[in-house]
């Protein structure tokens, strides 16, 4: 399962990214393997989400959460 498929207030771990590229801008931002996400917020159009992750409050778009996989 990937961030982008988890509804409003759902939990997750994440386990590993899809792109490499993309995965070393999310690890800087905190998103690293072990972590715990919460998703705090879905925009009305699905894009972007905010998500609560290591003590902070990140927005990312749909696609950029489609390449984080969860535990």
């Amino acid at each position: 399962m990937t961030l982008s498929e988890l509804k409003q207030g759902a939990i997750g771990i994440v386990k590993e990214f899809t792109d490499l590229e993309m995965s070393v801008k999310l690890m800087e931002m905190g998103c690293l393997p072990g972590e715990v996400i919460t998703v705090a917020r879905i925009a009305p159009m699905g894009d972007p989400i905010a998500v609560n992750v290591s003590g902070y409050q990140l927005s990312l778009r749909r696609f950029e959460a489609s390449t984080i996989i969860l535990k």
